[in-house]
């Protein structure tokens, strides 16, 4: 009995994701990753098996009801879903895959961060999705998990699920300078790409408004993992947004407001227990100054 749970098991990690694809050139790949400049990342062309990735898309839902947190403000408008009981069901065991001992072992391979903690609360993470006019403003992380004290942000995972997306309507994921004076790299959201990078210091988004038909959304899927720091003098820094060098002065003096709203917001949900719904509606009052 015992061989063939094993067996059932081992197969349903191959099937949720193709271990034997990266595990074969972990060495190459942290070369790759820790090689690249200034922010340590790798894109990928084919992440997943093909018809998981497709199988996925499919069954990806359109936000409709008081589950999804609708984040409409300034600096973003866009949607996600972080409730993991309430995500489809392929969607739903890939982001458990996604956040295993194995997979976990595999990323900290080849980022080379020793440590790496999955996030089972799926705080923040989840799948997103953005409808036309969506986008979100060139950012830095959050430093710190919100409920969890030491628990210090290290690397993303964002799987983009686009079947049929058209480069003309946007949604490529930017990175910036350091200082924002130009845009770095920018990697298409096709279905079954991947972007996997240091954070929080990375500075990314797709600031742009999508052109997409309404009846299209962007969609992702997005992991945030951590090692534990019990340094009492972390840095605890909320979600910071940058105004690029071309944006009109008005812009620029509201994504400075939205970022104060906030960085207050941070400090109180800590110490309040305040949700992320109430954040989308005090942060949405500063949204009629973003163009």
């Amino acid at each position: 009995m015992s061989d063939t749970s094993s067996h059932h098991d081992a197969s349903e990690e191959s099937l949720l994701f193709p271990y034997d694809r990266y595990e074969s050139k972990e060495a190459t790949l942290a070369q790759g990753y820790q090689g690249s400049e200034p922010y340590h990342h790798l894109y990928f062309e084919e992440f997943l098996d093909d018809q998981v990735a497709l199988a996925m898309a499919r069954e990806f839902p359109r936000h409709s009801d008081g589950a999804w947190t609708e984040y409409k403000h300034v600096n973003e408008n866009k949607a996600g879903l972080h409730v993991r009981d309430k995500l489809p069901d392929l969607i739903g065991r890939v982001v458990d895959e996604l956040n295993s001992p194995r997979f976990v072992k595999l990323l900290s391979s080849i980022t080379g961060i020793e440590g790496l903690l999955a996030d089972d609360s799926i705080e923040g993470g989840g799948i997103h999705q953005a409808e036309t006019g969506g986008f979100l403003n060139v950012h830095t992380d959050f430093t710190m998990h919100r409920t969890r004290p030491g628990w210090r942000r290290r690397c993303n995972l964002i799987v983009y699920l686009n079947e049929n997306w058209d480069q003309a309507w946007g949604g490529n994921i930017d990175f910036w300078a350091p200082d924002m004076s130009s845009a770095l790299a920018s990697y298409p959201v096709f279905l079954n790409t991947a972007v996997l990078f240091d954070t929080p210091g990375a500075l990314h988004g797709f600031p742009d408004p999508l052109k997409c038909p309404a009846t299209v959304a962007r969609k992702s899927m997005q992991f945030y993992y951590y090692t534990i720091d019990d340094s009492p003098t972390s840095t605890n820094r909320a979600t910071a947004y940058h105004a690029r060098p071309d944006d009109k002065l008005v812009k620029k003096v509201f994504i400075a407001l939205d970022n104060f709203a906030l960085a207050a917001y941070s400090w109180l949900k800590r110490r309040l227990g305040l949700s992320d719904a109430f954040l989308s509606q005090v942060l949405r009052l500063f949204g009629r100054g973003k163009n």
